[in-house]
């Protein structure tokens, strides 16, 4: 149902997988410009901010793996 609702607005598999691989890019540079930001400090704030957003590619990833099978199903 979700699937289908994104799939009628014009999201596709392809928008989903380059959305996971931005955030795995993103998830690197948030924790280099959070080791940046705090220099002298701990490495867990970095840490938890590259983790953060690294948590978002599996996401993409999966949604983008619905949206693929939807695609060819409507076939």
């Amino acid at each position: 149902m979700i699937v289908k609702m994104l799939h009628e607005k014009g999201l596709r598999s392809e928008h989903a997988y380059c959305a996971g691989a931005a955030s795995i890019g993103l998830s690197i540079l948030s924790w280099a410009g959070s080791l940046k930001a705090e220099p002298g400090g701990d490495l867990s704030r970095a840490d938890r901010w590259g983790i953060f957003v690294g948590e978002w590619a599996p996401t993409f990833f999966a949604l983008g793996l619905a949206l693929a099978n939807y695609e060819f199903a409507e076939k």
